[in-house]
């Protein structure tokens, strides 16, 4: 059985792709600031439309990429920004 360069190519691709994807989500889960978890959740969510390229499903990496990236991630970094200022601004009275 012999593959040819590109399977190997894709094939390599796709590892390295996976093993983003497991680090960020193992960032999320271990980071101690919230501001670093975010940044793995963003790097994981890269990844998985990296692994949709490879699939040819172009649309929904570009989805993944509007929806989660641009508007999820945001509105979250955004509330968690405001709630640690309030926090913060609590403990000073």
């Amino acid at each position: 059985m012999s593959l040819d360069l590109a399977a190997i190519t894709e094939m390599t691709i796709f590892f390295i792709l996976a093993t983003i994807v497991i680090g960020g989500a193992l960032g999320l889960i271990y980071a101690q600031r919230v501001a670093h978890s975010m940044m793995a959740l963003i790097f994981c969510f890269m990844a998985v439309a990296g692994i949709f390229i490879l699939m040819s499903a172009e649309f929904v990496a570009v989805i993944q990429i509007l929806v989660y990236l641009a508007s999820v991630m945001l509105v979250v970094l955004f509330g968690i920004m405001l709630t640690r200022r309030q926090i913060l601004e609590e403990d000073f009275e």
